[in-house]
C-alpha cells in the first residue's frame, strides 16, 4: 500500500513536470519562434548578471583595500610618534607630565593631525586619476600648511618632516606623469599644453620646454613618415608638403612657447636654438631629395621653385620673432650656384650646337619658338624682343637667356646677382668667340680648319652672312641680354617696392653694376667688329699672291708716265667705296632701328685701312727715303685718294676725328716728303674745288646714281663743307 502511494505519488510529480517542460516546449514550437534571438536574449541576461556580480565585488575589495591603506597609514605615523614619545622620555625622566600630554594626544589626534594623515592618501588617489588641477591645488596646500606650521610650530619636527617628504614625493610623482604624457604621440593641443603648464607650475621650467620642443618634433617627424620622396615625383611638391609639416610644427612650437613661458630670454633662446636645428635638417632633406638632382641637370627654374617655396613658409616665422631665412640662405646658396653653373653651361653647349650648322641668315623668331619660349606670360619687353632678326644660334640663345631670367628671386636674395651677371658675360664671350671663328681667316687657318674633320662653327662666306655675326652681337649686348638682365635688378621684385629707401639704394648700387657689364658686353662684340674689320681690309689690301695693292710704287711711278691720264681715285680706295657703299645697303636692312651700329661699322672699316696706311713703315720708308722721290703727279693722286676717302666718308656719315686725323697727318707726311726735294707743294697742287670736283664725279660713277642726287647730298651734309676746310688747312700748313 505505501508502495502503491509512492508509485501514485511518482506519478502525480511526472504529470506535473510533464506539463511544466510541455508548456516550457510551447516556445519552441510556435511558428514565430526565432533560435538566434532566444540565444542570444539567455546569453545577455547571463552576461548581466555576471558584470553586476564582479562590480559589486570589485566595490568592496577596493572598499576593504582603502579601510587597509587607512589603518597602516594610521598605525605607520602612531609608531613614528611613540618611538619621538619614547626617546624624549628617556632623555627627560622627570617629565612625566609631558609624556603622559603625548600619549594623550596620540591616542586623541587634533584635526590637523588627522589632515595629516589623510593627506597623502587624498594626494595618491589624485595622481591615480589624473586629476592634476587637483592635485596642484592640494600640493599647494601642503605647501601653505607646512609653512605655516614650521613658523608657528604647530606641528613636531617629525611631523613636518613626514608632510615635507609626501609633498615631495608625489610632486615628483605628478612631475613623472606629466612627462609621461607630454611623451606620448596621442597628446596634443590644450592637453599638452596643460600638461607642460602643469609641470611649470610644479618648478621644472627647464624640463618642461624641453618636453614642450621635444613633443612638436616627435610629432612631425611621426607626420614625416607618410612622406615618401621618390626619384619621379615633383620636387616643388615635396618641398611644399615637407614645408607645411616643419614650418607649422615651429610655428606651432614657438606659440605654445609664448603662451606658457612667455618671453623669458632663457627659453627664447632654446627655442631659436632648436628652431635653427630643425630648419638645418629640413634644408638638408629639400637639398638631397628635390634641389640635388636639379642643380646637377642645371634646372635652375626646378631649384629656384623648391628654394621659393621653402622661403615662402620660413618668412611666415618672421611674424614670430624667428628669422630663419638667412639659415635657408646659406644652406640652399651650394646647390643654386651648382644649378645656376650647370645652366650657363647648358646655354653655352646648345648654342655651339647650332653655330656648327648656323647658315647665319637672319630671320624672325618662328611660331614655334614663340609659344615654346613662355613668351605668352613674359613681360611686354621680352615680346617686343622677339621682333628683331636673328640667325637660328643667336635665336636659341637669346630664347634660353630669356628663360633663364624667368626665376631670379633666390639669386636676388642669395646676392647671387654679380655672379649670374659674370656667367652670363663669360657665355656670351664664348659665343662671340664663335662667332669670329665663323669669319673666314687667312689661307694657312682655314686650309687647317678645312682639314681638321671637326668644325666647330659653319663659316660665314659671304658678306652678308659675315654682318649677319655682326647683327648678332650687337643685337644680344646692346638690347636683348641687358633688358633680360633688369630682371636682376631689386626694383623689378614686388618685395621691394614698399620700402622707398631700399629701392634708392639698390637703384645706386644696381645700375652702376649693369652699366659695367653692358660696357664689357660693347667691349667683346667690338673684339668682333675688329676682327671683321682688319679681315676685309687685308682683303683689300693684299691680293691673293701676298702682293699689296697700296704700295708706295703706285705714287713714285707716276711721274714716269705722263701720258694720258686720267685723274680717278686708285684701285684700291675704289674698291673701298664700293665695298663700304655695299655693306652699307646690308647694314640698312639687317640694322633696322639701329643704324647707328651700321655707321659705326663703316667707320670702324675706313679707320681701319687709313691706319694700316699710316703705320705702314714700308710704304713710307720708300716715299721718303727711297731711291726715286715722290713727283708732282704722285702727290697731287695721293692727295686726291684722301679727299676722296674724306669725300665719300663725309656724305656717308661716318667720317670720325679719328679717320679725320689720320688723313690729316697722311697728308702732311706725304706733303713733308715731297717738300724735301726742295720743291713747294702747293705749287704743283690744285685748287681744292678741282679735287671736289673729280672725288664727287668718282663717286657719282661708282653709285651709278645721277649727279643731282649727289650733288643735293653733298650739299646737304653737314660734314662736307669741314672735311674741305680741313684738307685746305692741311695744305697751307703743309707749305708753310
Amino acid at each position: 500500500m505505501a508502495s502503491a502511494k509512492t508509485a501514485r505519488s511518482r506519478g502525480a510529480q511526472v504529470k506535473e513536470n510533464g506539463v511544466k517542460v510541455e508548456e516550457g516546449l510551447n516556445v519552441f514550437k510556435s511558428d514565430k519562434f526565432d533560435a538566434q534571438s532566444y540565444v542570444q536574449s539567455r546569453c545577455s541576461l547571463n552576461e548581466k548578471v555576471r558584470t553586476s556580480k564582479e562590480i559589486s565585488d570589485l566595490e568592496g575589495e577596493l572598499s576593504s583595500i582603502r579601510k587597509l591603506l587607512s589603518t597602516q597609514a594610521a598605525l605607520i605615523h602612531g609608531l613614528a610618534e611613540g618611538v619621538h614619545i619614547d626617546s624624549f622620555s628617556k632623555s627627560a625622566s622627570d617629565n612625566s607630565t609631558a609624556k603622559s600630554l603625548s600619549i594623550a594626544e596620540d591616542n586623541e589626534p587634533s584635526d590637523l593631525e588627522k589632515w595629516l594623515i589623510e593627506f597623502p592618501d587624498l594626494l595618491d588617489v589624485l595622481l591615480a586619476e589624473r586629476r592634476v588641477d587637483e592635485a596642484l591645488a592640494a600640493l599647494d596646500d601642503g605647501e601653505r600648511v607646512a609653512s605655516e606650521a614650521k613658523e608657528t610650530k604647530t606641528l613636531s619636527p617629525s611631523m613636518l618632516m613626514s608632510l615635507q617628504t609626501s609633498i615631495i614625493e608625489r610632486r615628483q610623482k605628478l612631475a613623472d606623469q606629466l612627462a609621461e604624457a607630454a611623451c606620448q604621440p596621442s597628446t596634443r593641443g590644450n592637453e599638452l599644453r596643460a600638461a607642460i603648464s602643469a609641470l611649470k607650475k610644479l618648478g621644472d621650467g627647464p624640463r618642461a620646454h624641453s618636453l614642450l620642443l621635444n613633443a612638436h618634433f616627435q610629432r612631425y617627424q611621426y607626420n614625416m613618415q607618410s612622406l615618401r620622396p621618390s626619384s619621379t615625383s615633383y620636387g616643388g611638391a615635396y618641398t611644399a608638403a615637407l614645408s607645411q609639416l616643419v614650418f607649422s610644427a615651429i610655428a606651432q612650437a614657438a606659440s605654445d612657447s609664448l603662451t606658457i613661458f612667455g618671453k623669458e630670454p632663457a627659453y627664447a633662446s632654446e627655442l631659436v636654438m632648436w628652431a635653427t636645428k630643425q630648419t638645418e635638417a629640413f634644408a638638408l632633406l629639400v637639398k638631397r631629395h628635390a634641389l640635388a638632382s636639379s642643380a646637377a641637370a642645371g634646372g635652375l627654374r626646378a631649384a629656384a621653385e623648391c628654394v621659393q617655396i621653402a622661403l615662402g613658409h620660413c618668412a611666415l616665422l618672421e611674424a614670430r620673432g624667428l628669422a630663419l631665412c638667412p639659415v635657408l640662405l646659406k644652406l640652399f646658396r651650394p646647390s643654386v650656384e651648382q644649378a645656376l653653373e650647370a645652366n650657363l653651361k647648358r646655354i653655352e653647349e646648345s648654342t655651339a650646337a647650332l653655330a656648327a650648322a648656323d647658315d647665319w641668315i637672319l630671320t624672325y623668331p618662328s611660331t614655334a619658338t614663340r609659344q615654346s619660349g613662355r613668351m605668352p606670360t613674359t613681360s611686354v619687353g621680352n615680346t617686343a624682343a622677339f621682333q628683331h632678326k636673328l640667325t637660328s644660334s643667336a635665336h636659341r640663345f637669346n630664347l634660353m637667356v630669356q628663360d633663364f631670367f624667368e626665376d631670379v628671386g633666390p639669386l636676388l636674395s642669395m646676392q647671387l646677382g654679380g655672379q649670374t651677371l659674370e656667367g652670363l658675360f663669360q657665355v656670351f664671350n664664348s659665343y662671340v668667340n664663335m662667332l669670329i671663328k665663323a669669319l673666314p681667316g687667312s689661307m694657312e687657318e682655314e686650309a687647317n680648319f678645312e682639314g681638321s674633320g671637326n668644325k666647330i662653327v659653319r663659316m660665314a662666306e659671304t658678306e652678308a652672312q659675315q654682318i649677319a655675326l655682326l647683327a648678332n652681337a650687337s643685337l644680344l649686348a646692346d638690347e636683348l641680354l641687358p633688358r633680360a638682365a633688369m630682371k636682376l635688378s631689386p626694383l623689378n621684385q614686388g618685395t621691394y617696392n614698399d620700402d622707398p629707401r631700399r629701392r634708392i639704394s639698390d637703384r645706386q648700387n644696381r645700375h652702376p653694376e649693369q652699366r659695367e657689364w653692358k660696357r664689357r658686353l660693347g667691349s667683346s662684340v667690338d673684339r668682333l667688329k675688329d676682327t671683321f674689320c682688319r679681315q676685309h681690309a687685308l682683303d683689300l689690301i693684299f691680293m691673293e699672291e701676298d702682293d699689296s695693292h697700296l704700295t708706295a710704287d703706285m705714287y713714285i711711278n707716276m711721274d714716269g708716265n705722263v701720258d694720258d691720264i686720267d685723274w680717278f681715285p686708285s684701285l684700291i680706295f675704289q674698291e673701298l667705296f664700293i665695298k663700304l657703299t655695299r655693306m652699307a645697303t646690308l647694314a640698312a636692312d639687317m640694322f633696322v632701328g639701329r643704324e647707328r651700329f651700321a655707321t659705326l661699322l663703316l667707320m670702324r672699316l675706313t679707320e681701319t685701312v687709313i691706319l694700316w696706311l699710316s703705320d705702314d713703315q714700308s710704304f713710307w720708308d720708300d716715299i721718303e727715303d727711297g731711291p726715286r722721290s715722290l713727283g708732282p703727279l704722285g702727290l697731287q693722286q695721293f692727295y686726291l685718294d684722301m679727299k676722296f676717302v674724306i669725300s665719300f666718308a663725309s656724305q656717308g656719315r661716318y667720317l670720325s676725328r679719328i679717320l679725320h686725323r689720320g688723313v690729316n697727318e697722311i697728308i702732311s707726311k706725304a706733303m713733308a716728303a715731297f717738300a724735301s726735294t726742295g720743291m713747294d707743294p702747293n705749287s704743283v697742287l690744285p685748287e681744292d674745288d678741282w679735287f671736289n670736283d673729280v672725288c664727287q664725279e668718282a663717286i657719282e660713277r661708282l653709285s651709278g646714281k645721277p649727279k643731282g642726287i649727289n650733288g643735293e647730298r653733298e650739299l646737304n651734309s653737314p660734314t662736307a663743307s669741314i672735311s674741305a676746310q680741313s684738307i685746305s688747312s692741311v695744305r697751307s700748313h703743309g707749305s708753310s
